[in-house]
């Protein structure tokens, strides 16, 4: 598995070893299993963002955080030049650039999502509070709440993100969206 996504792993062994939390506890903690989170934490599964960005909200640490290791530190403006926002690739198919890793107490996540076609199913996830997608390019099958939408280029979509949603690139083409998670 990716060397990312074992170094994300170390961080939350790390935090919820700081925490002087079990494992049952830290998976209690963000609803999901025992079984699912200790496979998070080896460090042999890709991690969801929606995983990351829930054990942030419950333990006070910043997503960045865990996901690159560094603290942010500005606080009246973080500015990300094109293409250098911190970099996660959770998967071959899917690449995020956190557009605010460096602002401290960010109010929400803005990630740049680049979704690569392939053939695999659709995974569906769920985390709480909302989010936002604009697509910049790209043709983008979302699927929300038991709906398919296709969404192209300057479309964008407001939704609950308590609600099962997962994306997909259409006509063979890589998507970019902006995603922002409130």
């Amino acid at each position: 598995m990716d060397e990312q996504i074992k170094q994300i792993a170390r961080r939350l062994a790390g935090l919820r070893d700081s925490l002087d939390l079990s494992i049952a506890e830290m998976a209690q903690s963000i609803a999901i299993s025992q079984t699912e989170y200790a496979q998070y934490e080896s460090g042999n599964f890709d991690i969801p963002m929606s995983v990351l960005c829930k054990i942030a909200q419950n333990f006070g640490v910043e997503t960045s955080t865990l996901v690159s290791g560094t603290e942010p530190h500005a606080q009246a403006y973080f500015l990300t030049r094109k293409g250098k926002g911190a970099s996660i690739e959770r998967t071959k198919a899917y690449k995020y650039q956190d557009l605010a890793s460096g602002f401290k107490n960010a109010k929400s996540t803005p990630f740049e999502v680049t979704v690569e076609p392939n053939d695999n199913p659709m995974h569906l996830n769920q985390h709480e509070g909302q989010e936002f997608n604009y697509v910049l390019e790209g043709k983008l099958m979302l699927h929300i709440a038991d709906s398919e939408l296709i969404l192209s280029e300057g479309d964008s979509i407001y939704f609950d993100a308590q609600k099962p949603h997962g994306m997909k690139a259409l006509d063979n083409k890589e998507v970019r969206f902006l995603a922002i998670i409130i």
